[in-house]
Formats: C-alpha cells, sequence, structure tokens
C-alpha cells in the first residue's frame, strides 16, 4: 500500500460545479420513504426549508435512487436532521459505506404514517410530496409539511454538516 498526500477518490478532471457545491456545505439529513421490505432512503445536504401556512422543504434528489421513486409513488416521506454521532449510518444511505443486512437494519426506525423515521432523530417532518421538477442531473421535489417535530437538543448534540466532500463538526458555540 502506498500512502500519499492527495484524496485516493479524487476526480483527475475535477467539475467546477461539484466543487463549488461542495463548499457551499449543509446540515446533512436523511429523507426516508415507504413501509416494510419496501423501504427507501438517501442522505441529502441539498435541500432547503421554506416558512409560510403550510411550510415547505425543497429537496434535491438524485433521480436514480430508489428513495426517489419510493418518495414519489407514495406522495409521502419523512426528512429527519442527522447528527454528528449518525455520521457511518450517513455513509451507509450515501451508499458509500458496506451496510451489512441493509440500511434500515443498522439503527432502530420507527414507522409513521409519512414513512420510516429514525427513532434516535430528534427533529423530523412528516411530508407530501407536492410537486417535482428535473433541475440540471437532480430532481427538485417540493414537499409539504405535515407534521414537525423539533427536539430539544442538549448543547453537547452537534448537528452532522457536509462540506468539501467530508462530514464536518461543528465548532465551538458561544451564548
Amino acid at each position: 500500500m502506498t500512502i500519499h498526500a492527495e484524496h485516493p477518490f479524487r476526480d483527475p478532471e475535477p467539475d467546477p460545479v461539484r466543487r463549488f457545491r461542495g463548499r457551499v456545505g449543509g446540515t446533512v439529513s436523511l429523507w426516508t420513504a415507504g413501509a416494510g421490505p419496501d423501504r427507501s432512503g438517501l442522505t441529502v445536504s441539498s435541500f432547503l426549508v421554506a416558512a409560510g401556512d403550510e411550510p415547505r422543504v425543497l429537496g434535491l434528489l438524485d433521480p436514480d435512487a430508489d428513495l426517489s421513486e419510493r418518495l414519489i409513488a407514495s406522495g409521502r416521506g419523512v426528512v429527519q436532521l442527522l447528527t454528528w454521532e449518525h455520521r457511518d449510518l450517513a455513509e451507509m444511505f450515501a451508499g458509500v459505506a458496506p451496510a451489512p443486512g441493509g440500511v434500515f437494519r443498522q439503527a432502530e426506525f420507527v414507522d409513521t404514517e409519512w414513512g420510516p423515521r429514525l427513532s434516535s432523530a430528534s427533529t423530523w417532518a412528516g411530508v407530501r410530496v407536492e410537486s417535482t421538477e428535473d433541475v440540471g442531473w437532480s430532481t427538485l421535489v417540493t414537499t409539504v409539511v405535515e407534521h414537525l417535530e423539533v427536539g430539544d437538543d442538549p448543547a453537547d448534540v452537534e448537528p452532522l454538516r457536509h462540506h468539501r466532500g467530508r462530514y464536518q463538526r461543528e465548532g465551538p458555540t458561544f451564548p
């Protein structure tokens, strides 16, 4: 084995748009849909929340991902925010780490009317698909928030953030 200073999987001809997006960074979420053996999930950091009388969550999803198909077909899903403790699970749902027995066997999930919810995720939304649109190489999914739980996270719970292709720990917080 040879050890190199550079990233071993770096694209030799990097896509400047992908590099730009990687510098934006963001909180990592897990989107899930379906029930029983027909469950799917995907780690998503390209999403935003729009406030209003009917709040919405908009996500850019991989159109080839099982989650995209299941979410659109069922019309319902769960968007849960991940914390630092979930980083290995995030890698599994992103398809870049092995998940022996399947991704849903790697943690405890609770069935909801919107889909499977990660039991250790204290902040999550049950959503209904409102519309979809192809945008670039992604599918923009606009969802309406039908149920919302915002956990009372203690100060030592760190959100999982993704920046420049890696999960990052949040820096120190000040009162």
